[in-house]
This record gives structure tokens, sequence and C-alpha cells, in this order.
């Protein structure tokens, strides 16, 4: 008999591409992980993962393996469903995936209401690349995600998954007290050319949008300096160094030597919750998107 936790984590390789992203996913250490998969390979008597570099590939024979935990993963997810519904309260775990700034500025509030009304309930968060979530959620890795799209973007709910809107996050370009655009109204997308810009690194959806949108209009963006980190990109700013375009979710007060201006028309990013159609009878599901829209801040209004 296979073990399915085993499974689990052999499932949970084959999604993220070592052992120690999947440790990281699935709330464990690397070596509980390898372990794990070291056991597996005794049960089958197979070999599931090759050393390559200083990683790991699956073998075929552990990529079918895989391809069989996922399917086995569904069913358990059904058959808890079910019992969960009957009940009628959230319960069990639920790994909930998130962006940065959503997981500073959003799910917080969620869990602690989640935590104080349904103590059966054992919520998770993991911060996920947006770019990676929806996939995610397919494959069971995570029970739900907070996401977005872009108003010139949109993200395509892939079948199988159920998504509710959850809010509409404004942007504000942020500018260098006593830079020529600070105290301007009603910017256009044609007034930013010829600045030097702080943003989001490259292959982020982020950094793509503000590429798009620059080009859109006609100019092409001087991406100075590229940092992940919310914080940092408005340090950078603060010390006169560019502008940033940047949303309101999670983003905190503005320190001095900061400006706010807007932008015509306003940039929107849509967030939305994206969970597995066969888990939308769950009520952990049902009341953790509650909560989220509960909590959704009026300052991004």
């Amino acid at each position: 008999m296979l073990d399915l936790s085993r499974l689990r984590a052999l499932h949970a390789v084959a999604v993220h591409g070592s052992v120690s992203a999947a440790a990281d996913a699935l709330g464990y250490t690397p070596s509980a992980v390898s372990q794990s998969i070291t056991k597996l390979e005794r049960e089958t008597r197979t070999t599931l993962l090759e050393r390559r570099g200083r990683g790991v590939v699956l073998t075929d024979a552990a990529a079918r393996l895989a391809a069989t935990a996922q399917e086995l993963l569904a069913m358990v997810e059904r058959a808890e469903t079910d019992l969960e519904e009957q009940r009628g309260v959230p319960a069990g775990r639920l790994v909930i995936g998130a962006f940065a700034s959503a997981a500073r500025g959003l799910l917080p509030g969620a869990l602690a209401g989640l935590s104080r009304e349904h103590p059966a309930l054992d919520a998770r968060l993991v911060e996920v690349d947006p770019h990676l979530s929806v996939g995610q959620v397919a494959q069971g890795v995570l029970d739900l995600t907070v996401t977005f799209e872009w108003d010139i973007n949109p993200l395509p709910a892939p079948e199988g998954l159920e998504r509710v809107w959850i809010g509409d996050d404004l942007c504000d370009l942020l500018v260098p007290a006593g830079h020529p655009l600070a105290g301007r109204e009603g910017l256009r997308h044609r007034d930013l050319a010829h600045q030097r810009w702080i943003c989001q690194p490259a292959d982020t959806v982020c950094h793509d949008w503000l590429v798009r949108t620059l080009r859109a209009a006609g100019t092409e963006p001087d991406l100075a300096y590229q940092t992940a980190e919310n914080h940092t990109q408005v340090a950078l700013v603060a010390a006169g160094l560019g502008i940033a375009l940047m949303p309101r979710l999670g983003r905190g007060p503005l320190p001095e030597g900061v400006v706010e201006v807007s932008l015509d028309p306003v940039p929107v990013r849509r967030l939305f919750a994206y969970w597995r159609t066969g888990a939308s009878r769950r009520p952990a599901i049902t009341e953790t998107v509650r909560h989220l829209r509960a909590v959704w801040p009026r300052r991004t209004a």
C-alpha cells in the first residue's frame, strides 16, 4: 500500500522542480521531503529521483507515479469536501497562495478572522509569484490563491478552476518631492516619456505591464532600477533617483520626500481568488472568500 503523504511529497517535487521548493510549498523541511521520497523508492523498488548537477530530476517512472498521485490527491480532496460540506463547518488544512503585496496588505486580516471564527480550520499561507499561483491551484499544490490581472492584460481562468473578484487595486505614480511632475493631476501616459524608472525586475507581471503600457503610448521606458521589493522602490524614489508606478495594496504610508500623483486613466489591477471547481462546495473555501472580500482595504479605492 503506497503512503499518500509520500505521494504528495513526490507530486510537490514534480510540480516545483526541486526538493527545497517542494518543502517550502508543503511546509516541511527539505530533509523530511527527501526522506519521504527515499521511503517511497523502497516501497516501490524504483528509482524516483536522479542527481543532475546540484539538483534532481524525476525519472520516467517517477513522472508517471506523480501523475497518478495527482489523481489520487484529487479524489481525496473530493472526499474531504463531501465530509466538510456535511458537517457545514470549515475544517482541515487549507493552503492559500498570495503574491507579496496581497500577503502583506490583505491576508493578515482575512487569516485572523478565519482563525477567530473557525478554530477547526488550519489555514496556511504561501507567498507565490502571480505567474505561478493559478497553475499551482490546478495542480493541487494550493487550495486557493489570490492573484491579479491588469486592465490591459486579462488573466484567463483555466478549465477546472473557478474564480471570484475580490477588489480593484488602483495605482499611483510616485515621484520625488520637487520633481517636475509633482503636484500635477491627471497625467496621461504620454507625459511619462524621458523619465528614469524604478520598477519590478524583468519577467514579472508588473514589469511587463509597465513596458507594454509605455510602449503603447509611444515611449520606450528607461528602466534604471529594477527591484522586487516595493519598500525598496519607494526608498529609491525618496532618494530622488527616479519615478515608480505602484499599486496601493500593501504599500503603506509614503515617507517624506515622496509625492503621489494620479494618472488618467488610472491603472488598475483586479484581484481574484481562484480554487478548484471540485472544492467549490467546501465551507473552508466559501468562508475564506467571504473574509477576503470583507477585509478588502478602503485605501485601494
